[in-house]
């Protein structure tokens, strides 16, 4: 009989009778945790601490997600399910739920306020206050999920030159890291609707949600997260009525939008219908740290030797499929190449999916920063993801894999150019070719003159100091003070 508890820490504690287990483990889709166990004899108990530490970060709380109880007996076989069940508990930093063999971990908001009606209550509480504005910064990146992107490159030059403005990070839930000296408000709760409420400026670089209606004084900065190759908002094939409201009501919340180049202005001010608004061509902050510095560290982190070869494999998310992509067999792949495989899923893959697995695949979908990661791979692999644009800072290879190129370009999203035709690299459509491509030395070269082309169109202004000329502008047009 195994009986459980949650305790402070948090900690889920399992007591039971018998032979001590081999192991006691919680398994989620992405962050695993192994119990500490004690007992002799008859008796054992086991302690998981409901927190997890990835990438040589800090512990933080267990990501939102359901993870399997297992218990592996003395006697070997694989784990068993813990059927002892506990209700609904608040723990501070989270909230869980353990039952039928799976504990179910969501994020630290009160349930009273975890409705329709609890949410609707705080909009009218936060969003229509009569109080004034405070002197802070509200950022989101992808809608909570992790603290990266532009908006934390300049959350980073911000807080150097302009200390002590206060930066909120919303968050979907704690396990989320925020940069030194921010305050995190997970969303939904009621420091998230007052933080995003009353601060004077809003960073973000995707849609605003739950109901934003920007209160006088606020101004709302769009960093946008990536330059377009396929079409976006009103250019996308087959738009109903209802779509196109829902995005002229988006970008009409925006006061200034920023652009990574020229190019890349004209298609987000036209498929935003941005009108008659500031659009800043000044580079992507997110890239400077791919002209300042250097991969080192994030190969330690992940536990990568300075001179092994790495591919960082980066595929977009496809409309009609929830998780990354599979067309590739990854450990085939590092064998074939000699190199450690990294392999990142688009941001929207991040919650329904779980890790890779492989002899020398790492997934990194988790990572908090993929600039980090970019500046760590001797070479990128991508489909049609707008980290093309932002790799080729580096001037290292990019290869694209496009085993579905007609149906995406013809069915799913279309593009704003011929790929095929500009691409800075090799486009394959077969694990062989992409293989072969890999091994061949010539490939460089054949490709340095539309490597350059490239280079001048998209990563003109990417020359390290973006985000010092964006926090440069914020300061200088009065969004927030000093």
């Amino acid at each position: 009989m195994i009986r459980a508890r949650f305790d402070e820490g948090p900690v889920l504690e399992l007591r039971g009778t018998g032979a001590r287990p081999r192991a006691v483990e919680l398994i989620g889709p992405r962050a695993r945790v192994e119990a500490a166990l004690t007992g002799r004899g008859t008796t054992w108990r086991a302690v998981l601490p409901l927190r997890a530490s990835r990438w040589s970060g800090p512990a933080l709380p267990l990501p939102t997600g359901v993870y399997e109880v297992g218990v592996t007996p003395a006697d070997g076989g694989g784990p068993q399910p813990v059927e002892a069940e506990i209700p609904l508990t608040q723990l501070g930093t989270l909230r869980a739920q353990l039952g039928d063999g799976a504990l179910v971990v969501g994020p630290p908001v009160d349930p009273a306020y975890d409705s329709g009606e609890g949410q609707d209550a705080l909009e009218r509480r936060y969003a229509t206050r009569p109080q004034g504005l405070e002197n802070a910064v509200f950022f989101e990146s992808f809608y909570g999920r992790n603290a990266s992107c532009n908006p934390l490159a300049i959350d980073r030059e911000l807080a150097r030159a302009a200390p002590d403005v206060v930066r909120y990070w919303s968050v979907v839930d704690l396990s989320v890291q925020v940069p030194e000296g921010a305050v995190p408000v997970v969303e939904g709760s009621p420091e998230w609707w007052r933080a995003r409420g009353a601060a004077r400026l809003l960073v973000v670089n995707d849609w605003l949600r739950r109901r934003f209606a920007r209160r006088p004084g606020q101004v709302v900065l769009q960093t946008w997260h990536g330059t377009p190759l396929k079409r976006l908002a009103l250019h996308r094939r087959g738009f109903d009525p209802r779509r196109i409201l829902a995005v002229l009501r988006e970008s009409r919340r925006w006061n200034v939008l920023l652009a990574q180049n020229g190019y890349g202005a004209a298609i987000l001010r036209a498929a935003y219908a941005f009108r008659r608004r500031p659009v800043w061509v000044e580079g992507y902050p997110r890239n400077d740290v791919l002209v300042t510095g250097d991969g080192s560290a994030v190969r330690r982190e992940l536990g990568i030797g300075a001179d092994e070869r790495v591919l960082l494999y980066a595929p977009t998310w496809r409309d009609d499929r929830e998780r990354i992509v599979d067309f590739l067999d990854l450990d085939r792949l590092a064998a074939a190449a000699g190199a450690v495989v990294l392999v990142r899923g688009h941001s929207r893959t991040l919650l329904p999916g779980a890790d890779a697995r492989g002899t020398r695949v790492v997934d990194v979908t988790a990572y908090p920063d993929v600039a980090r990661l970019l500046l760590a791979a001797d070479a990128l692999i991508t489909d049609y993801s707008s980290v093309m644009f932002d790799f080729t800072v580096t001037g290292r290879p990019v290869y694209f894999f496009v085993p579905d190129l007609a149906h995406y370009r013809g069915e799913l999203r279309g593009f704003y150019f011929d790929l095929a035709a500009t691409a800075p690299g090799p486009l394959v459509s077969t694990q062989a070719e992409l293989e072969e491509a890999l091994a061949d030395d010539t490939l460089t070269a054949r490709h340095a003159d539309r490597y350059a082309a490239w280079r001048a169109r998209f990563n003109a202004r990417d020359d390290g100091g973006a985000a010092e000329r964006v926090v440069a502008r914020i300061l200088d047009q009065g969004f927030i003070d000093r």
